[in-house]
């Protein structure tokens, strides 16, 4: 190991050692697509005494963990838009439920035959049923899936268990306060819960006086100056985290209810994007952290139980999710494509297995233990996420029993006065395939508009569009269409982040329309110009370019309107 005892000099330089190592793993993690968690974690380890030994202000990057831990709350209280969590929907909230209690339950199990006592099994089990959001919502924003049924599913299940995180911080801090007491007896453990209970309900109630009276005049002032909100923002937030640490719930706690007290004001969207750096920023010293404090030679040990525990969260937990939304009348495509999002475990699980182990509940080796479920999960989730389209039609034959016969859910009406024939078949109904259908209308072409969204589908037929189920990347689905009359089959579907790739909805409905002998022309939309002869070469008859054909129109209107060059 390289001797690095100057770093302990001084903590500037023990800081920018730390940033330089963040900054290298975090660029190996980009290469291999893994998201930043998973470099800030490695960097922990590298940084630790096993390895590189450049921690040792531990109380100095335990404090800045601290505030990154506080600032994640007061975002996520911000985003706790207590109409959003009114209007969830039966289908969120059960999955949500369903997959917490199942997991907890199967995974307390799985821990108790792994040889773990009570409480640690408790724990972990716990700590399994909670998903990433912050990654989840990356990964369907880079596939253009936020907006699908299975997307707006999957987050609002993830929102449901970011919900069941403040319950169960909540109640771990109530233990926390009947183990502080020690040795005062029941009686006086009660009174302790009792007086805390009574200050977190005296805290909520000023709080909501502060929501109904004070939160939008008095940030609306301070909004004036954008540096000033921020400020306000921050200092609000570890504020009422001393608060909460003083009256005893935690700062956890405390910053997730200052978060809440902004939620309702027309500002938190900014305070939201200003403060997202900042939170990732900090959260690397919790992670560093974390990843400083584990030893590899006791890692080695709990390999096994690791790689158990991670195929039942890799598989058990989206075969949870894909049997409950099969319950409920969806399609076991979207059932698959909504579980994979919780095919991993979240920095929540570790914050709460922190939280634990300062509590004295758990022990290092229990915290060791999910973090490598972590470094697992996160990893090989984001993969299994990135190719869902694939990995479904590999095992699409084996998923019949999660299907009913006739999926209720996603049954679309049909349309009042269906056409036998169109001249149009146009795959996407979103923001641009909408403006498509309409400007097609109105030149009295016959079109069809084919899409896996039931809600968008409903909303077309109100509309009194032709419109019907149907999935590019499912090839039965393409075969039932009136292939044989359509002219053109026009394709304004969303497309991945990283380009084509064999996945692509696009690229597989192309090949199923060869496969069903459809001679007509093809039209593909793109937004990547290397894209353009890939899709002409693989049968694209005509490729559109949204964003440079919107371009060039602007600017020959400008021209007709009277541009000259000078």
């Amino acid at each position: 190991m390289p001797d690095l005892a100057f770093l302990q000099t001084s903590l500037f330089y023990e800081l920018t050692a730390l940033l330089a190592l963040a900054a290298l793993v975090g660029y190996l993690g980009l290469l291999l697509h893994q998201p930043m968690i998973v470099s800030y974690i490695a960097t922990g380890i590298l940084a630790g005494q096993s390895v590189l030994g450049i921690v040792h202000s531990t109380d100095s990057i335990a404090t800045l963990a601290e505030l990154g831990v506080v600032v994640l709350l007061f975002l996520v209280g911000l985003k706790l838009d207590l109409h959003l969590v009114r209007t969830l929907g039966g289908v969120s909230l059960a999955t949500g439920l369903g997959q917490v209690f199942f997991t907890s339950a199967i995974g307390f199990l799985i821990c108790l035959g792994l040889g773990l006592d009570t409480v640690t099994s408790l724990y972990i089990a716990v700590a399994l049923t909670f998903s990433s959001t912050i990654i989840i919502v990356k990964l369907l924003s880079d596939k253009k899936e936020v907006d699908s049924l299975h997307g707006r599913i999957a987050i609002g299940f993830l929102i449901v268990q970011d919900l069941v995180v403040v319950l169960a911080m909540m109640a771990l801090s109530a233990f926390g306060i009947g183990s502080a007491t020690g040795g005062g007896g029941e009686e006086s453990a009660w009174l302790r819960i009792g007086q805390v209970v009574a200050a977190g309900l005296a805290m909520l109630g000023a709080t909501g006086l502060f929501i109904r009276y004070l939160a939008t005049p008095l940030v609306g002032r301070i909004a004036h100056s954008p540096e000033l909100l921020i400020t306000f923002a921050l200092g609000w937030a570890a504020l009422l985290a001393a608060l909460g640490d003083y009256l005893g719930f935690g700062k956890e706690l405390g910053g997730l209810l200052a978060g809440v007290s902004l939620a309702s004001t027309p500002y938190r969207e900014a305070v939201v994007a200003r403060l997202s750096s900042l939170r990732d920023f900090l959260l690397l010293f919790f992670f560093i952290a974390l990843g400083s404090q584990l030893e590899l030679g006791l890692l080695g040990a709990q390999i096994p139980s690791a790689l158990l525990l991670s195929l039942f969260v890799l598989v058990g937990n989206p075969l949870i999710v894909l049997a409950i939304m099969g319950r409920m009348g969806y399609r076991k495509r979207t059932g698959f494509l909504a579980g994979l999002t919780v095919a991993q475990i979240s920095e929540f699980s570790l914050i709460f297995m922190a939280m634990g182990m300062a509590m004295g509940h758990v022990d290092a080796d229990a915290l060791g233990l999910v973090t490598l479920v972590g470094l697992v999960t996160i990893a090989l989730s984001v993969y299994m996420i990135t190719w869902s389209h694939e990995l479904y039609r590999r095992l699409e034959p084996f998923l019949g029993p999660f299907e009913r016969k006739v999926p209720e859910r996603e049954a679309a009406p049909a349309p009042d006065a269906p056409q036998s024939a169109y001249d149009v078949i146009l795959f996407g109904i979103g923001r641009y395939g909408s403006a498509i259908a309409q400007r097609l209308r109105t030149k009295g072409v016959r079109l069809l508009a084919v899409d896996f969204n039931p809600d968008e589908l409903r909303r077309w037929h109100a509309a009194g569009y032709d419109a019907v189920y149907g999935d590019a990347c499912d090839e039965e689905s393409v075969a039932s269409l009136p292939l044989g009359s359509a002219a053109w089959v026009v394709s304004a579907l969303p497309q991945h982040e990283l380009g084509l790739t064999h996945e692509d909805p696009r690229l597989v409905l192309m090949n199923a329309l060869k496969r069903q002998g459809y001679t007509g022309k093809v039209a593909i939309s793109t937004q990547r110009e290397q894209d353009v002869e890939l899709l002409r070469s693989k049968g694209a008859d005509l490729v559109f370019l949204p964003f440079q054909d919107a371009a060039e129109r602007a600017v020959d209107s400008m021209c007709q309107a009277g541009l000259t060059r000078t």
